[in-house]
C-alpha cells in the first residue's frame, strides 16, 4: 500500500505544481491583454483619445462627444505644451504631451498651471467654450447637463470660473474625451494603455490629404507655427512648407495605423478604431453610433437630431467657418477640394502622400477631368480594410 501511496503523493505534488504554473502563465497572459489584470480601478471611467490632424473633421467629431451628457470633453490640451515650450520639434515635445494627457485623463487640472498665467481660470484653457461640460454644473451653472451648450453664451457667463470647477466636473462624468492633433505616433501612449487607472480607447480620425490641404489654405497663417513644429524647426522653402508638413502628417497616419493593426502589442487590442471623415460625412448617424458603441456610450434622440441638422445644412462652409461647427452639407464639404484645387497641386499632394492614401483607401486622380468628375467615387469601400481591433469580431490579418 505504501509504494502506491507514494506514487499518488508524487503525482499530486506534480499536479499542484503544474496547476500553479498554469495559473502564473494565465495571469501573465491576461495582464498583457488587460494590463491591470482586472477591471480598471478607476470606478469604471472610460478615457477616449480622439487622435487626428488639423482640418480633418476632428472639431465636428469632438462635438459629437462634447454634447453627449455623459462626456467631459477638452479640445487639444497639447496646444498649451506646444505654445509654451517653443523652438522645439514635435518629437522632443511628445513626452510632455503624453504626461499632460495622463494628468487630464485623471482629472488632475493642476498640470495645466505650468503652461498658464499665475491666476488661472477655465477661460485660459484652449477652446474651452467648445466643451459643454465646462458650460454645465459643477463647472458653471449656465447649461443643464442634458442640454446642448451655446458657445457664445458660455464665453459670457462662465469665463471667470476657476480650474477647480473643471476638476470637479471631470470627476463627475463616466467618460473623459480629449481631442488631440499634436501627437504623431502611438508608442509614447503605451504607459497610458498599461496604466490600471486609465481605460484608454483611441479613435484615429483621418481625412483625404487633398481635402486637408484645401481646408488649411483657407486659414494658412493660423498653421504657420504648428507647421514649424511638425517639420522639427527645419528651414524649408516657403513654397514647400505645406507639402512637407502634409507629408509628415501622412507618414504619421501610416505609422499609427500599422502599429495598431499590423504590429499591435497585446495591450492595444480592443483599444483602437480608425475612422475616415468621408465615411462620417456620408453616413453620419451610422458612423457616430459605431464610435459610441466602441467607447460604451448610447445615442440619444436629441443627439440624433443635432447630428442630422449639422451634417445636412446647405453649402460647403466659408473662411469664417474654418474653426466653427455650423450647419453644412458634410458630403459637399468632403468633396469641395475636387473643384477648388488646381490639378498641379493635387498631383503634388498625391506624390507626398501616396503610401498613406493607398493604405487608408483614397484613390488618386490622373487628370484634371477625372478630378472634377464628381460621379467618380475616390473613396475605396471600407470592407477590405480591418480598421480596428474589436474584441468580439473575427480578425482577418490578411486584409489589414
Amino acid at each position: 500500500m505504501m509504494p502506491r501511496c507514494k506514487v499518488n503523493l508524487s503525482t499530486m505534488i506534480f499536479l499542484v505544481i503544474l496547476q500553479g504554473a498554469a495559473v502564473v502563465l494565465f495571469c501573465g497572459w491576461y495582464v498583457q491583454l488587460r494590463p491591470c489584470g482586472s477591471p480598471p480601478s478607476n470606478g469604471g471611467k472610460v478615457h477616449v483619445l480622439l487622435l487626428s490632424s488639423w482640418r480633418s473633421g476632428s472639431s465636428f467629431v469632438g462635438q459629437v462627444f462634447s454634447q453627449h451628457p455623459s462626456v467631459f470633453y477638452l479640445m487639444e490640451p497639447a496646444w498649451h505644451v506646444w505654445t509654451k515650450l517653443q523652438k522645439h520639434g514635435a518629437r522632443a515635445l511628445r513626452m510632455a504631451v503624453r504626461d499632460l494627457l495622463r494628468s487630464v485623463f485623471q482629472c488632475d487640472m493642476s498640470v495645466m498651471e505650468a503652461y498658464m498665467p499665475e491666476q488661472t481660470n477655465m477661460s485660459f484653457l484652449f477652446m474651452w467654450s467648445h466643451s459643454r461640460a465646462l458650460c454645465s454644473p459643477p463647472a458653471c451653472p449656465l447649461t443643464p447637463r442634458n442640454q446642448f451648450s451655446n458657445q457664445t453664451q458660455c464665453e459670457k457667463a462662465c469665463s471667470a470660473q476657476g480650474l477647480q470647477g473643471a476638476k470637479h466636473a471631470c470627476g463627475s462624468y463616466s467618460h473623459v474625451v480629449l481631442k488631440e492633433v499634436r501627437l504623431f505616433e502611438l508608442e509614447s501612449l503605451y504607459p497610458l494603455l498599461q496604466d490600471p487607472n486609465i481605460d484608454l480607447r483611441i479613435i484615429h480620425l483621418v481625412r483625404d490629404p487633398r481635402a486637408v490641404v484645401r481646408s488649411k489654405e483657407a486659414s494658412a497663417s493660423a498653421f504657420a507655427y504648428d507647421n514649424s513644429v511638425v517639420l522639427e524647426q527645419r528651414n524649408v522653402p516657403a513654397a514647400d512648407v505645406q507639402y512637407q508638413a502634409m507629408q509628415e502628417i501622412c507618414r504619421s497616419h501610416v505609422r499609427i495605423h500599422e502599429r495598431a493593426i499590423l504590429k499591435a502589442p497585446p495591450f492595444l487590442k480592443g483599444r483602437y478604431k480608425m475612422v475616415r471623415y468621408e465615411d462620417v460625412a456620408r453616413n453620419p448617424l451610422e458612423e457616430v453610433n459605431a464610435m459610441y458603441e466602441f467607447v460604451g456610450l448610447e445615442m440619444t434622440e436629441q443627439l440624433q437630431e443635432w447630428i442630422f441638422k449639422v451634417t445636412h445644412g446647405k453649402g460647403k462652409g466659408s473662411k469664417k467657418d474654418a474653426f466653427q461647427i455650423s450647419s453644412r452639407n458634410a458630403a459637399d464639404v468632403s468633396q469641395a477640394w475636387r473643384t477648388a484645387l488646381p490639378h498641379s497641386k493635387v498631383k503634388r499632394i498625391q506624390e507626398v502622400c501616396k503610401g498613406a492614401m493607398s493604405l487608408l483607401g483614397y484613390r488618386t486622380v490622373n487628370s484634371e477631368e477625372e478630378q472634377k468628375r464628381l460621379d467618380i467615387d475616390l473613396l475605396v469601400p471600407r470592407e477590405p480594410y480591418q480598421f480596428s481591433w474589436l474584441p468580439a469580431k473575427t480578425e482577418h490579418p490578411g486584409n489589414a
